[in-house]
């Protein structure tokens, strides 16, 4: 027996994912708009080139940026990248990317929020883990080291990772080449592969700039491998990965588990957050652009 399934039904079905065409995503990094304004603004074009008919990418800096790497500057930067979050879903974003490698406050984030919140690190680690079994990290200074194991074990990836590697450049170091240098951008990529070979003698397969730096350096080199391994851009995979969630939860509702991993914050919980980062910044005022 065949079965007629209503077309009004299927129409409606077509007419609710059909219903919002664009999206807006609200990236944050950890870097300082006017300090490092070259990076931001080729960070800036290159997401919103490469998103979806449709989609348009705010960038975000922090002032002070992450500046003193350690525990301390990335729990410092969190708390700050938290409090835009919850403005950016006030704001009417559909999606909120940490655009900062270590994803420092993704899990508190994805707790306080019910748009999609996608760290950069755990995007790229995941997708890199479907192109080889092997991963090499390539990240900007050799104090995140430690940083990018623990990372890699929160998410289920610690046996797959090989080694790590630090460029040991600061954000500054990139300035000329994103300021359209072209030697520079030569420069450091040659370096970056320099740094990239070790992993592959020692077993690594796919080769990740843990960093959006170095992703964002190597974003315009099509294909770029270091001898067989691939290596992958994490700017490009966390903008793709940002647009996909904000889809299927267009689609059929698809949102983070609520149980014991992410349980939702209420508003009290995030009122107290937003209150004690008010208490510390008076002088300060934050501006989100809105709808």
């Amino acid at each position: 027996m065949v079965e007629i399934y209503s077309s009004a039904a299927d129409d409606r079905s077509s007419d609710h994912r059909l219903r919002r065409r664009t999206m807006r995503i609200f990236w944050q990094s950890f870097v300082d708009a006017s300090v490092n304004a070259p990076y931001m603004a080729r960070l800036s074009e290159y997401l919103n080139n490469i998103a979806a008919s449709g989609t348009t990418v705010h960038v975000e800096g922090i002032t002070p940026p992450d500046r003193e790497f350690g525990r301390l500057a990335e729990l410092r930067c969190a708390v700050q990248a938290i409090d835009n979050g919850i403005a950016a879903e006030e704001g009417g974003f559909d999606a909120f990317v940490m655009g900062h490698f270590q994803d420092p406050g993704l899990y508190e984030l994805r707790s306080a929020l019910d748009i999609p919140v996608i760290g950069t690190g755990e995007a790229t680690l995941l997708a890199a883990s479907q192109l080889g079994r092997r991963l090499g990290l390539v990240t900007l200074d050799p104090v995140f080291e430690v940083w990018h194991y623990e990372q890699a074990e929160r998410y289920g990836l610690r046996d797959r990772v090989v080694h790590v590697t630090g460029l040991g450049c600061k954000p500054e170091d990139f300035a000329d080449a994103f300021a359209g240098d072209a030697a520079a951008q030569a420069r450091m990529v040659e370096d970056f592969v320099a740094c990239a070979r070790p992993l592959i003698e020692r077993g690594a397969d796919v080769v990740i700039p843990a960093g959006v730096l170095p992703g964002l350096l190597i974003g315009k080199e099509h294909g770029l491998k270091v001898g067989h391994a691939p290596v992958v851009n994490c700017a490009a995979v966390a903008l793709k990965s940002a647009e996909m969630w904000v889809q299927l939860r267009q689609l059929n509702g698809t949102e983070p588990s609520r149980g014991p991993s992410f349980k939702r914050a209420n508003a009290q919980a995030r009122a107290d957050f937003r209150a004690l980062l008010a208490r510390n910044s008076r002088s300060s005022s934050k501006t989100i652009p809105g709808e």
